[in-house]
């Protein structure tokens, strides 16, 4: 028995020494909030990487959300390079009603976050027309917001039921499922114009490319409701210039559960809504990456 601790604490160690894990980077440039970076770089890392931001949901921390999907393995296969970010505040939620975040260039959560993607495209030689983020719960209304204020930045987002862009803002209260304000996660509505408008409005002048958009949530959730994911979908919908094409519920796939909400030809936003899935929708690795084009 003394034996075989002693070789299983031996065979942990020469892991963590031989592999890549998860490291904490201190010092990456404007970080008003006190965000913390850690960052998951492959060992057989490519010549110029993709990057991944990961945002993990309220509640959650980075080392949590690493080992909550499975990106470090694909990360390890394709040699994309992935950001975790973790918030310490308002009960380690993403600050979405704060309008530092909801401004490019403001001074927010948003704001540390993208000096991590600049760290992390300088220190791997990343690819800046490769840069993607993706999050769950609080992690998917950031994501929302991170595509929102920086369309410069980001190529594509997939958000794990999330609201739309800028739901939050306004609100007083914390951004948690404790706050005083539950409008938003209860399913508020605007019009497809009013919705774009935030999403301008985040970036005067702003003509350039949108990012394309893949939105996941479920019909049975109950703390963020099945209407915010309908919400975001109208919101990108009316950004990008899309019309909902299709809606299919043969092969889809996210699962059989799942009904795929198609705009366009599918490339830029396409919806996912989860019969009997609740809170959180859990991420398909597999479907995201080839939205964001990582895999074949």
């Amino acid at each position: 028995m003394k034996y075989t601790a002693v070789a299983t604490g031996l065979l942990a160690t020469a892991s963590s020494v031989l592999g890549a894990s998860l490291q904490q980077v201190n010092s990456f440039g404007d970080n008003p909030t006190g965000t913390q970076m850690y960052i998951y770089a492959p060992d057989n890392i490519a010549s110029s990487p993709a990057i991944i931001v990961a945002l993990h949901p309220c509640g959650g921390s980075a080392p949590s959300w690493f080992s909550g999907t499975q990106l470090p393995s694909y990360a390890d296969q394709n040699g994309f390079v992935v950001i975790y970010p973790q918030t310490t505040r308002f009960s380690n939620c993403w600050d979405v009603n704060n309008a530092g975040s909801l401004t490019h260039g403001g001074q927010g959560d948003a704001t540390g976050i993208i000096s991590m993607v600049n760290y992390a495209l300088d220190t791997y030689n990343g690819d800046a027309s490769k840069v993607y983020v993706m999050g769950a719960s609080s992690g998917a209304m950031m994501t929302n917001v991170m595509v929102g204020s920086y369309p410069d930045v980001f190529e594509a987002g997939a958000a794990y039921s999330g609201v739309p862009f800028a739901c939050f803002a306004g609100s007083l209260g914390d951004p948690t499922p404790f706050g005083s304000n539950q409008t938003c996660a209860q399913g508020l509505i605007h019009t497809a114009d009013e919705w774009a408008a935030f999403v301008q409005n985040a970036y005067p002048g702003y003509d350039g490319k949108r990012p394309r958009m893949q939105v996941i949530h479920g019909l049975a959730d109950g703390l963020v409701r099945p209407e915010c994911g309908y919400e975001q979908l109208k919101q990108w919908g009316a950004v990008l210039g899309l019309e909902n094409t299709a809606n299919n519920t043969n092969n889809v796939p996210e699962g059989q559960e799942y009904t795929e909400i198609v705009y366009g030809d599918g490339s830029q936003l396409v919806g996912y809504m989860g019969q009997g899935v609740g809170h959180f929708a859990p991420p398909n690795e597999q479907v995201m990456l080839r939205f964001f084009g990582i895999l074949s």
